[in-house]
């Protein structure tokens, strides 16, 4: 007897269980829900779009900034008015061992 009780309420609850994963899944998949999801990734990729753009943003002005100081274009005089000359290039060695061949 308590056999079988045990097997009808082991039965019963694993019943309940699956009823429940289901209706869940199903509440999932109602469109409206697909709309929410969707929607709510939309957001979060622009957010993410809109960091990684200021990142860029950042480490262009950063560059520019390295750039200038590399060509001596930063100071008092450089703000006021345009240099009369650009300095030298700078000639890499491997561009030098290719012209002695």
């Amino acid at each position: 007897m308590f056999r079988r009780m045990f097997w009808f309420l082991t039965g019963a609850a694993t019943g309940v269980w699956a009823t429940t994963k289901v209706n869940r899944v199903l509440r999932r998949l109602t469109p409206e829900s697909l709309a929410a999801s969707a929607a709510d990734r939309a957001l979060e990729t622009g957010a993410r779009l809109r960091v990684f753009a200021q990142d860029v943003r950042a480490g262009m002005t950063q560059r520019e900034i390295e750039l200038q100081d590399a060509l001596g274009l930063t100071g008092s005089a450089a703000t006021t008015e345009a240099p009369s000359e650009l300095p030298a290039p700078r000639r890499s060695i491997a561009y030098n061992r290719k012209d002695e061949h």
